[in-house]
């Protein structure tokens, strides 16, 4: 039976990776089928409408509630200016000198990628950011790099990610954090490398290709101005509660919302920047909350008794329990986790993940030390996701450039962050 349901699973990859089915539909599905093959019943406990369906659409709620807050938050950094204003300060203050300009605009990417992710990050950052740099000479693929592995150095600290982590391996977001933190130096030492060296190595090239694209913006940003200095604390608001006051993760995001609400908005225009802002953060966050909800489905269905029972032996046969054969074989495995493989931890991987807990393969914090590490790959360069598809595309070059120039530095952040989870928790 766990040969079959493996072959299902297999067979959900390739539906996802041919595209003949959305992500999200592939998940749903296979956690139908699995079901069945585990042998649920169609109702009743531990079954396929009541315990699949019923229970895992809803299981990660929390996480799409972050999901909401956060892209609510992102919205108002761009309505009002916040992220303009951070970036068009770096960039004054780097000139016409390259590096600087470069690790300026990746310092404002990795405090936006602390409050929201995906394609809103990337365009916080880049509908500026990228033009600047190219501006100033720096390769197009190294601009939308920078980005990326802007976004990437702060993901350790995203608290919609600490949020999906927690509800979906059942650990106490205490435990995500202080892994996230371990996480943290190896994603900024390799973002800060990849400036360095990318910078150098492929030299100054005078290059302007985005006038059309960055002018409709650019008109936008000047009726809008600068945001007062303090606004510009908006970023930091929520960690400074969620990490230093240890304040629960929604209402941190809150308070960081009403933070960039009151140093930027005029009383009596609240109510609508509100209402405008929170409506259209729902176009944004409609995509992973949809993604999410599959996600819980095929939790639930890779957690019924008859799913654990059948992948155990199997899971267990081929999952190193050395701490140097962990490190070693699933810092290979690295690349599974690209164009939505089977280790991405928003696809298959999640399964896989509820897996090796379920089955007590692994601790479920060596899980998490696993699928963050991995996760750190996919967010920089998987030409199938939509931050990396869209940095590529308005810099004008390709997903596969940037995969192939920004995957040896993620490569590395994954490999340190299996070797502490080898060494802490193995």
């Amino acid at each position: 039976m766990g040969v079959v349901i493996l072959l299902v699973m297999a067979a959900g990859v390739a539906a996802m990776l041919t595209r003949k089915l959305p992500t999200a539909f592939a998940l749903v599905l296979l956690g139908v089928v699995i079901a069945f093959v585990a042998g649920a019943p169609l109702t009743g406990e531990n079954s396929v409408l009541d315990t699949v369906l019923q229970e895992g659409a809803p299981a990660l709620a929390a996480t799409m509630i972050a999901i909401l807050l956060g892209s609510w938050l992102g919205r108002l950094l761009d309505e009002t200016g916040i992220a303009g204003t951070l970036v068009r300060k770096i960039v004054e203050f780097g000139g016409d000198r390259p590096v600087v300009v470069a690790l300026g605009v990746l310092a404002v990417s990795t405090l936006v990628g602390t409050v929201t992710g995906s394609a809103p990050a990337a365009m916080l950052a880049g509908i500026i950011g990228i033009p600047a740099m190219i501006a100033v000479g720096i390769p197009k693929v190294t601009a939308a790099g920078t980005i990326l592995m802007g976004i990437a150095a702060g993901m350790p600290f995203e608290l919609p990610i600490w949020q999906f982590f927690s509800t979906a391996l059942e650990l106490p977001v205490p435990t995500v954090r202080g892994f996230m933190l371990k996480l943290f130096p190896f994603a900024l030492a390799a973002a800060v490398l990849f400036v360095l060296v990318e910078t150098r190595r492929r030299g100054v090239e005078h290059a302007w290709s985005l006038k059309s694209a960055s002018a409709k913006p650019a008109s936008r940003r000047e009726q809008l101005g600068d945001a007062p200095w303090y606004a510009l604390l908006t970023p930091v608001v929520p960690l400074v509660l969620a990490l230093g006051l240890e304040v629960a993760i929604l209402p941190s995001m809150l308070a960081g919302v009403l933070f960039a609400l009151v140093t930027t908005t005029r009383p009596r225009d609240m109510n609508k920047r509100l209402l405008r802002t929170l409506y259209g953060s729902f176009d944004v966050a409609a995509a992973p909350i949809v993604l999410f909800v599959a996600i819980g489905i095929l939790l639930a269905a890779v957690k019924l008794p008859g799913a654990v029972e059948s992948l155990e032996p199997l899971v267990k046969a081929v999952s190193p329990q050395n701490p140097v054969l962990f490190v070693l074989v699933f810092t290979l495995l690295v690349p599974l986790c690209l164009y939505r493989g089977p280790l991405n931890v928003y696809g298959l991987g999640a399964g896989i993940a509820g897996v090796l807990i379920a089955a007590g393969i692994y601790p479920a914090v060596a899980v998490l030390g696993l699928a963050t590490s991995y996760n750190q790959v996919f967010g920089v360069a998987d030409p199938t996701s939509t931050q990396t598809v869209w940095s590529a595309q308005y810099a004008g070059t390709t997903p596969q450039q940037v995969m192939l120039r920004t995957l040896p530095y993620v490569w590395a952040v994954a490999l340190g962050g299996l070797c502490v989870t080898a060494a802490t928790y193995l």
